[in-house]
């Protein structure tokens, strides 16, 4: 035995003496220091939409002016992915602990394209315009402004004061700011005319430089990286902006080396994008849900009132199946009414899963049979599990209703589906409750805060959003405490406990968020994707975007120290 251990140890010590002399004879490794960004560069992008007026008071109703605004324009704040306030043009801000008061400190390095400071009687001046029944803004968020009053502290303080607290108000506050030095003389009809916004000033990170015309269209957006930009200097020297009528066609541009951007991916070009080498794919999920709304209070309809139809409903939906295939995967299965991704999202809600088998077994338990005349659509005391559901008449709506119909006859339910057009689908049989049941979107655009209060509140039954009718005293409690306090750790408690109730529940029942598509080249670096509130949430990290790099001086290839 001692001499089996002594072999043993031999070997062992001439393994480690073997090892050692192969790392040596390795090749000494390379440490590459990364490539910095250094400015230079024309990013060239195609927006899907006509020009219209580059002012962000006039933007409101025009997708692509909006994507302009952004780059041009600054705002007090913006959202970061998990929709929370972060600093922009605003350097700091406090509110008051009862939640009245908004008070806000702009930096002092802030100044307009054409040198001027940027000061607090600019927000305020953009802020009283929205007042103005004129302007194309919407009626809502005029009423609320004409309740904000607004002080001027100092040259670079203000603060808004609000009758009653009110958290989400901040999501307001994201306005694009307008120059009162050039505009503060002009009517509302003036600056609606102005030249102004076909040369405007901003304060954003890019400057308007020139546009081009043809036939009284515009057709191009030049804009300059502005050198005194408060945050820094973005990297790419220009952004020019090319005007096309749909997707197909800028796809078509990116194809014959006109842009290297195309500012939406629409599904009838999702597989060409995808098959080009050096476009690269951008999807971010957008704020809106496409649910169906059930009539929680049409009598002629009792199995509405009951939860486990409700459930049922909801597990017989192949929800999946109709994202990728009438969607082309240009959506994400829904669970609830808040977004996810958003800090108030409850990662740990309840899913409720495709599952016809079970779906069909809770039916029959909860009385549902086949009447002995025959048939097949269940029965329960002579009431008949059938209903019609309207839905917005386009192809769209249409394949997914025709699916929910299909799918929901496999359980023994008959829905007669009926298009109706978008407006007349709100005010006819919406907003008079004269409905069974509804295919929906709820476009929750640029506010992100969450804030499910107008759709699902017990005070909004009659008259305001809360079109399922759902009277829950406790969903309520939650909603009305989370919309009154300023304390984010309570607010999220109060939304938690909110998404608890709701698929307990399930007074409606969510199919899909939608997402939002664009393309770059590969040649453009750093791009980041977060949650979109607005489609033109994909710039508000293009002051990082670069197109040229380098090696930092003194920095090139080192050889790395071997033993």
């Amino acid at each position: 035995m001692k001499k089996l251990r002594l072999q043993f140890v031999i070997a062992i010590l001439a393994l480690v003496a073997i090892g050692i002399l192969l790392i040596g004879q390795q090749p000494a490794l390379q440490q590459i220091t990364p490539l910095q960004p250094t400015t230079g560069g024309v990013y060239t992008e195609g927006l899907i939409g006509t020009f219209g007026r580059l002012n962000p008071v006039l933007d409101y109703y025009n997708q692509v002016d909006r994507d302009v605004d952004r780059l041009i324009f600054c705002s007090l704040i913006q959202f970061g992915d998990k929709g929370i306030a972060e600093s922009n043009l605003a350097e700091s801000w406090g509110i008051s602990a009862d939640g009245k008061v908004y008070n806000f400190s702009i930096r002092k390095n802030a100044v307009w394209h054409d040198g001027q400071p940027v000061l607090s009687d600019d927000i305020i001046f953009t802020a009283e315009l929205f007042r103005d029944e004129r302007l194309p803004f919407p009626q809502d968020q005029r009423e609320l402004w004409k309740q904000v009053e607004i002080v001027k502290l100092d040259d670079h303080t203000l603060q808004f004061r609000i009758p009653e607290p009110y958290a989400p108000f901040i999501d307001y506050l994201t306005f694009g700011v307008i120059p009162k030095h050039i505009l503060g003389n002009l009517s509302v009809d003036q600056i609606i005319n102005s030249e102004f916004n076909l040369k405007p000033v901003g304060c954003g990170p890019y400057k308007f430089d020139h546009l081009t015309s043809e036939n009284g269209q515009v057709k191009s957006v030049t804009l300059t990286a502005f050198e005194d930009y408060y945050l820094q200097r973005a990297y790419i020297d220009q952004v020019v902006f090319h005007y096309y009528p749909d997707s197909p066609s800028a796809f078509i541009a990116y194809q014959q080396g006109d842009i290297v951007g195309i500012g939406h991916v629409t599904e009838d070009i999702l597989p060409g994008v995808l098959g080009e080498e050096n476009l690269n794919l951008y999807t971010g999920q957008l704020p809106e849900l496409t649910l169906i709304y059930l009539n929680l209070n049409n009598s002629s309809l009792p199995f509405f009132q009951d939860v486990v139809v409700r459930r049922a409903l909801l597990m017989g939906l192949n929800r999946q199946w109709m994202v990728d295939h009438l969607l082309g995967g240009q959506a994400i299965v829904a669970h609830g009414p808040i977004l996810p991704s958003v800090w108030a999202y409850y990662e740990n809600i309840e899913h409720v899963e495709y599952n016809p088998e079970k779906a069909l077994a809770m039916i029959k338990k909860d009385g549902y049979t086949i009447p002995a005349e025959g048939g097949s659509v269940r029965a329960k005391e002579g009431v008949a599990l059938s209903f019609e559901m309207v839905y917005p008449d386009n192809p769209k709506h249409q394949a997914i209703a025709e699916a929910v119909q299909k799918d929901w006859l496999q359980l023994g339910v008959q829905v007669n589906i009926k298009p109706v057009p978008y407006q007349e689908l709100i005010s006819q049989y919406l907003e008079t409750r004269n409905y069974q049941a509804a295919l929906v979107d709820i476009n929750l655009a640029r506010t992100p805060d969450p804030d499910p209060y107008p759709f699902w509140d017990q005070a909004q039954i009659t008259n305001g959003q809360n079109y399922a009718q759902w009277d829950d005293r406790q969903a309520s409690e939650y909603l009305e405490r989370a919309r009154v306090t300023v304390d984010l750790d309570e607010r999220t408690k109060n939304y938690y406990n909110f998404q608890v109730r709701f698929t307990t529940e399930m007074p409606a029942l969510p199919l899909f968020y939608p997402v939002y598509s664009y393309a770059v080249d590969s040649q453009v670096q750093n791009i980041r994707v977060g949650f979109f509130f607005d489609p033109s949430d994909r710039f508000s990290k293009i002051i990082n975007w670069y197109l040229r790099s380098k090696r930092p001086v003194g920095a090139e290839i080192q050889p790395s120290v071997t033993p």
